[in-house]
C-alpha cells in the first residue's frame, strides 16, 4: 500500500487526506473512481454498475462497501434493490476528487 501525502501531490496541497488514502493509497483506486464518476450522474445499484462498468459484481460490491464506509455515497434500500447516490461529504469535496482522479490517470 503507497503512503500518499500532501506533499506528494506536489502544489496540489489537498487537506482531504482520507479521501487522497481512499483513491490513491488503494491498489484499486481507479476503479473506486469509475464507480463514483458513475454515481455522480445518477443513483445506480450494483448490478447496474457491474454492467455498465464490465466489471465483477464481486469487485463492484467490495469497492461500493468500502466507499460507503467512508461515507462517499449514500443509499436507500427498496423492496427488490438498493441504489447507491452521492452523499453531501461526496459533494463537497469534488473539487478535490476531481484532481485526485487526474492525478492517478496520469501516473
Amino acid at each position: 500500500m503507497k503512503t500518499i501525502t500532501t506533499k506528494n501531490m506536489g502544489i496540489w496541497k489537498i487537506k482531504n487526506k482520507e479521501l487522497i488514502n481512499l483513491i490513491v493509497g488503494r491498489k484499486g483506486g481507479k476503479t473506486t473512481t469509475k464507480i463514483i464518476d458513475q454515481i455522480l450522474t445518477k443513483p445506480y445499484n450494483i448490478n447496474q454498475l457491474s454492467n455498465m462498468l464490465n466489471l465483477d459484481y464481486k469487485t463492484i460490491t467490495y469497492h461500493i462497501e468500502i466507499i460507503y464506509e467512508h461515507k462517499y455515497v449514500e443509499k436507500e434500500e427498496f423492496k427488490n434493490c438498493t441504489l447507491y447516490y452521492p452523499s453531501k461529504k461526496l459533494f463537497n469535496c469534488l473539487d478535490e476528487y476531481k484532481l485526485i482522479k487526474e492525478f492517478i490517470e496520469n501516473e
